[in-house]
């Protein structure tokens, strides 16, 4: 079973009341751009942290790399509104690699990762995702607030103008 881990930032009271006194679209933008910030630092690392395979393991397997592309960040609109951005890194994957579409291309999934990261009967687990998280967990946050500071800066002087 998957673990969902989740980064929470807390005890910013005086941010959230910054936000509120902001136009709603204006808030929610830059709440947008700080937590895609954070995001980003955490699917960096991932992607760095993400096994290659050496070569080629013949012509019906992914080719060296796939898993290191298919490591993507992904905003989850249901979750998110005007308080609150939610964004998934995660690994694209769900279709075997098999040719698939009218010129036979061969799709570029990892589907394979839940293996590598939790490991199987026949192999030990090679996690990429959980550790990139806990390494990048700080700096994520730090971005988050860099972030977020520069916007609602930004944004106050953009209603100044008006």
């Amino acid at each position: 079973m998957l673990k969902r881990e989740t980064v929470r930032i807390e005890g910013l009271a005086e941010l959230d009341r910054a936000l509120r006194e902001l136009p709603e679209r204006l808030a929610r933008n830059g709440l947008h751009a700080s937590v895609y910030a954070g995001a980003k630092v955490i699917r960096d690392e991932a992607k760095v942290r993400a096994p290659k395979a050496a070569a080629s393991l013949g012509p019906n397997h992914p080719p060296p790399g796939t898993l290191k592309r298919s490591v993507i960040m992904k905003r989850i609109r249901e979750l998110s509104g005007a308080g609150r951005q939610t964004f998934f890194v995660l690994v694209r994957h769900g279709k075997k690699y098999r040719k698939q579409g009218k010129k036979q291309n061969l799709s570029q999934d990892a589907w394979y990762w839940r293996f590598l990261e939790f490991g199987s009967r026949k192999m030990s687990a090679r996690p990429f995702l959980r550790p990139a998280l806990e390494a990048k967990r700080a700096e994520a946050a730090q971005a988050i607030k860099t972030r977020l500071a520069e916007r609602i800066e930004l944004e106050a002087k953009t209603l100044n103008r008006r």
